[in-house]
Order: structure tokens, then C-alpha cells, then sequence
């Protein structure tokens, strides 16, 4: 009996393992079909900017995908708060927003920059702001400085 064990053994290893026989796929992590009709999803535990030999991830095949958990229902949390206090409750469901529409006016990158999130206090140097940028004119006798060097710009 237990000669028919297997153990995963060591750490910073990679292993698989499937409920039924054939379900992951073979030489490659997305196909665009997989077997039994799974949801093909990617947990990963590294920044983006990690190279891709120090990235830690795990894939998994699932009958649902994660999004679909359904709403959730608030419950007293008595006297526990989190700083900021802004009594404004944040909701812990999955938030989706929609890419900024491209402007039918001449727009640079500065006009175009829009907030859609932020946290913590810029005053108090915590927290992030999130920010996406539409543009359809070129910059010409404008230009943009961050003193504080901490802005990522990822294209949509």
C-alpha cells in the first residue's frame, strides 16, 4: 500500500496533479480548449516585474471560473477599523470598469490622464492612486514631470 504513495517533496518545485486523467494540459499552460470543459486560471504570487525565473504561480483548471462566487452580505464589524476611517464601505466583489472611450477631441497624455482609484494619504506618503490614459494628439509644447518617480505607465 504504501508503495503506491507519491509525495511532492522540496520547496520552489513545481508539480501537477489532476482529479481526472487527461485534464491538464500537456506542453502548454492556456490552450484554448481544455478537457471537461474547464475555466483555464492563473494564481500568481510575484510582482508582474519579477523575471521569469523567480515567478511563482500556479494554474488551475476549474468547472467554475473564480469570479463567478456570487455577492456578498455585510456584517457588524463593531469598533474595528482600518485607517483611513471613512465609514465608506468597500465592497469585496470583484470591481470591473469598462477602458476610457477615446476622445473625438485633440487629446494629449496630460489630458487625457484619469483617476480611477486611490488609497491612503498622499500627505502622510501611504497608499496608491491607479490611473489609465487616453491620448489621440501628440504632446507639442507640453510636458509632463513627476518629481516623486513612482509612476508606472502600462498601455491599454
Amino acid at each position: 500500500m504504501t508503495s503506491e504513495l507519491k509525495y511532492m517533496t522540496g520547496f520552489g518545485n513545481e508539480f501537477e496533479t489532476e482529479a481526472l486523467p487527461g485534464a491538464l494540459p500537456i506542453g502548454q499552460f492556456s490552450p484554448q480548449k481544455v478537457k471537461y470543459e474547464l475555466y483555464t486560471e492563473q494564481f500568481s504570487t510575484t510582482a508582474f516585474t519579477a523575471p521569469r525565473s523567480d515567478n511563482r504561480r500556479s494554474w488551475m483548471y476549474r468547472i467554475r471560473p473564480s469570479v463567478v462566487q456570487g455577492d456578498y452580505s455585510p456584517i457588524d464589524n463593531g469598533l474595528i477599523r482600518t485607517a483611513p476611517i471613512t465609514e465608506i464601505p468597500t465592497p469585496p466583489a470583484m470591481l470591473r470598469w469598462n477602458p476610457v472611450d477615446i476622445p473625438t477631441a485633440p487629446t494629449d497624455f496630460i489630458d487625457g490622464l484619469v483617476t480611477i482609484a486611490a488609497n491612503g494619504n498622499a500627505n502622510g506618503q501611504t497608499g496608491i492612486g491607479i490611473h489609465v490614459y487616453v491620448a489621440n494628439k501628440s504632446m507639442s509644447e507640453r510636458y509632463f514631470y513627476n518629481a516623486d518617480g513612482e509612476m508606472l505607465f502600462v498601455p491599454q
